[in-house]
C-alpha cells in the first residue's frame, strides 16, 4: 500500500514529460493589453491559435488541435451558461477558471488511465478602461496565473516563456500602434523558437519570415466597438485604424 502515492507520483511525471514531448515543436502564443484593446497574437496554420469565446473574452492556444478545440468549447459551453443564468457582463473570467476551466484540465490531467489534454492557453477578458483587463494563463494541468504586466506569453518552455515575458514588460508601451506592438510579440516568438537571448534584443522592423503554410493569426478584443461583441480578427499586417 505504501508504493501506491509513489507509483500515482510517477505517473504524473510520465503524464507531464507525454505533454511536453508532444508540444516540443509548438510555438507560443502571446495577449497584451493596450489602450485600444487586447490584443492577441500567434503563428499557426490559419484559425489554429486564436479563438472567439464570448463577447469580451477570447483565447490563445498551442497543442493538439483536438484538444484545443475541447478547451475551447468547455470555455463557450460554461460561458453561455453563466450569461443565461445571470448575465451577459456576469461572465468573468475568474468564474470560468476557477470554477469549470481549471478543474476541467486539472482532471484531465490526473486521471492516468485516459489521455490527457495537450493545451496550453491564455484567457483574455477585455476590460473597460486597461487597467480593468483580465490576463490568465492557464496551464495543461490546471494551474494558472493572473497577469500583472499587462501581457502575457504561453509556450511549453516555462524559462523561454519567463524571459520573453521579462523583455516584453520592459519594450511595450502604451504609446506604440497596434501593428508595432504586433512586431514586438512577434520579435519575441522569433527569440523563442530560434532560442535567441533576449538581452539587447530590439524589436524588428517587419514580420519574420514564416515557413510555407503558416501565417500571423490575430485578433483585437476592441475597446471601442460599441457592438456587444467586441471581438475582432485582423489581417496581419492591415490593422484597423
Amino acid at each position: 500500500m505504501t508504493e501506491e502515492p509513489y507509483r500515482w507520483l510517477e505517473a504524473i511525471q510520465n503524464r507531464r514529460e507525454y505533454i511536453q514531448d508532444h508540444l516540443k515543436g509548438a510555438t507560443p502564443v502571446f495577449a497584451a493589453s493596450r489602450p485600444e484593446g487586447i490584443l492577441l497574437l500567434g503563428v499557426g496554420h490559419g484559425q489554429s491559435k486564436i479563438f472567439e469565446i464570448y463577447d469580451r473574452h477570447g483565447i490563445a492556444a498551442l497543442g493538439h488541435p483536438v484538444d484545443i478545440e475541447k478547451v475551447r468549447q468547455s470555455a463557450i459551453e460554461a460561458a453561455h451558461l453563466e450569461g443565461f443564468n445571470r448575465s451577459s457582463r456576469d461572465v468573468t473570467l475568474r468564474r470560468l477558471i476557477g470554477f469549470s476551466l481549471s478543474p476541467t484540465l486539472k482532471n484531465s490531467f490526473e486521471q492516468i488511465h485516459s489521455s490527457p489534454l495537450i493545451v496550453e492557453s491564455i484567457f483574455a477578458e477585455l476590460g473597460d478602461m486597461p487597467a480593468q483587463d483580465v490576463l490568465v494563463r492557464l496551464h495543461h494541468d490546471g494551474n494558472h496565473q493572473y497577469a500583472t504586466s499587462g501581457a502575457l506569453v504561453a509556450h511549453i518552455d516555462r524559462k523561454l516563456e519567463s524571459e520573453a515575458l521579462a523583455w516584453l514588460t520592459q519594450t511595450l508601451r502604451p504609446e506604440l500602434s497596434l501593428r508595432d506592438t504586433s512586431l514586438v510579440l512577434l520579435t519575441a516568438w522569433r527569440a523563442i523558437t530560434q532560442q535567441l537571448s533576449f538581452q539587447g534584443l530590439v524589436p524588428d522592423s517587419e514580420a519574420p519570415p514564416l515557413k510555407e503554410g503558416r501565417r500571423v493569426e490575430a485578433a483585437l478584443l476592441d475597446r471601442r466597438s460599441k457592438s456587444s461583441v467586441h471581438y475582432r480578427k485582423i489581417d496581419f499586417p492591415n490593422f484597423p485604424a
